[in-house]
């Protein structure tokens, strides 16, 4: 397709032309496509070119074992120093990029297998569509580290109780079927189907003129702002800022450094016999 030659060859994502999708790939699997600060500069980047370039649907999704492991914590995961401010900026930087989803002229749907965690849900949540491996794991970040960035961006899909569940049950997760019943999530399909059913899917979307589209995704959008879910994605910077410099959880960090990351995680992981 000759758009392609319009998009630079990044280095932390790919792009890939399929009949009507153009495909956003979050191409760091040796890192679990973790959300680097580069690759979230280039995945803005790549959104705002594909507005007018590429197929007339745009898909998402991860190379390797998995969807993607959420915010590199080595970079984006963690503030850097005690100043609320900055840390709410960051944080705040961080949700307008999916925003710039929900905003999107083109239908952009999700495509996720293997694993979906902490800040890679917040992306899917704003996308129009998600499509789930039925074995997939999808779920909180592992540690009770943040003040409700994460779980209240679920609540318009899943509902209060439900999102409530995710946030006060530590590295809580759930599986696509369950993603599907609660309503996260459109279809669970075979892992090996994930990114056929998504192209299929986009072959008959894109049968639909794009000017219709668009104006059919908007029309369905203003609804759900007007249910308040742009406000509700407006809060959840200050909500964990707030939090990220309270006493606890500058006690759990330090706690954290003494015995390992590793062994922290298994504290507090959510026991089988769940959803997950």
């Amino acid at each position: 397709m000759t758009e392609s030659d319009t998009l630079p060859d990044y280095r932390n994502i790919r792009i890939d032309h399929a009949g009507s999708l153009s495909w956003i790939v979050l191409n760091r699997p040796d890192k679990a496509n973790a959300l680097s600060n580069d690759m979230l500069d280039e995945f803005s980047h790549a959104l705002t070119r594909l507005a007018t370039t590429g197929g007339p649907i745009i898909g998402i999704r991860g190379e390797g074992k998995g969807f993607c492991a959420g915010y590199d914590i080595d970079q984006v995961g963690t503030p850097k120093a005690a100043d609320p401010v900055a840390d709410r900026e960051r944080l705040a930087r961080n949700v307008d990029r999916y925003l710039a989803i929900w905003d999107h002229p083109k239908p952009v749907i999700a495509a996720v297998h293997g694993y979906c965690i902490a800040g890679a849900t917040q992306l899917c949540v704003f996308c129009d569509m998600t499509i789930v491996a039925d074995d997939a794991r999808i779920g909180e970040p592992a540690l009770p580290l943040g003040g409700g960035y994460i779980a209240p961006l679920w609540a318009p899909l899943v509902g209060p109780k439900r999102a409530k569940e995710l946030a006060f049950l530590p590295g809580h997760a759930i599986d696509g079927r369950t993603a599907v019943e609660w309503g996260w999530a459109n279809h669970a399909v075979p892992s090996g189907q994930v990114v056929s059913t998504v192209e299929a899917m986009a072959a008959q979307m894109a049968k639909i003129p794009a000017d219709v589209l668009r104006i059919k995704k908007l029309s369905i959008n203003r609804t759900m702002d007007a249910m308040g879910v742009r406000t509700a994605a407006a809060q959840v910077p200050e909500m964990d800022a707030l939090l990220h410099l309270s006493p606890s959880v500058l006690q759990l960090r330090e706690w954290i450094g003494e015995v390992g990351l590793k062994s922290a995680i298994a504290e507090f992981r959510t026991p089988t016999g769940g959803h997950e």
